[in-house]
């Protein structure tokens, strides 16, 4: 059985919902960011600071290919989606979830967060989150095969709602 990917911007819950995703069907779950600090050995913070952008979204490339060949629930990065290899990777697979939500809302859950630094969203607006976001949105749509909004729902409706899409495949 394929692993079930777990795309979206910043705040979405990709892992928050990947994790009890991942318990519900009895896979493990793997948080690619995680993954990817584990290899590179520092924070994706201080990756991004140290090497920038671009060496982060290879070694992002790299660790995605890897989870593609598991059965495991993935929380990939929110950024994913910006290089074209890894867009043509996600739509080669046949479970991909978008998760989406209301930009006003995915904010709120970006400043509210204490634990995971986003190196791309920490000290914005909510416009400027805004305008990261905006051009990422049609990346998302085109590389999922299943689409779930979070706006305002709890996460166990949102891995029920899952459970029960991924069923009627």
């Amino acid at each position: 059985m394929a692993g079930i990917l777990l795309i979206g911007f910043m705040g979405a819950g990709k892992s928050t919902i990947g994790r009890q995703l991942a318990a519900e069907l009895a896979r493990p779950f793997i948080d690619l960011d995680q993954m990817i600090e584990s290899e590179i050995g520092m924070s994706i913070s201080a990756y991004f600071e140290t090497a920038g952008e671009a060496a982060f979204r290879k070694a992002e490339t790299q660790a995605l290919a890897k989870a593609l060949t598991g059965d495991e629930v993935v929380a990939c990065g929110g950024g994913i989606v910006l290089k074209e290899q890894n867009r043509s990777l996600l739509k080669n697979h046949p479970t991909v979830i978008y998760l989406k939500a209301d930009p006003d809302q995915l904010y709120q859950r970006i400043v509210q967060d204490q634990i995971n630094k986003r190196p791309l969203a920490d000290d914005k607006t909510a416009s400027e989150v805004r305008e990261i976001l905006q051009p990422r949105l049609p990346l998302y749509e085109e590389a999922a095969v299943i689409q779930v909004d979070t706006t305002g729902k709890e996460p166990v409706a949102i891995v029920t709602e899952i459970v029960e899409r991924l069923a009627k495949q």
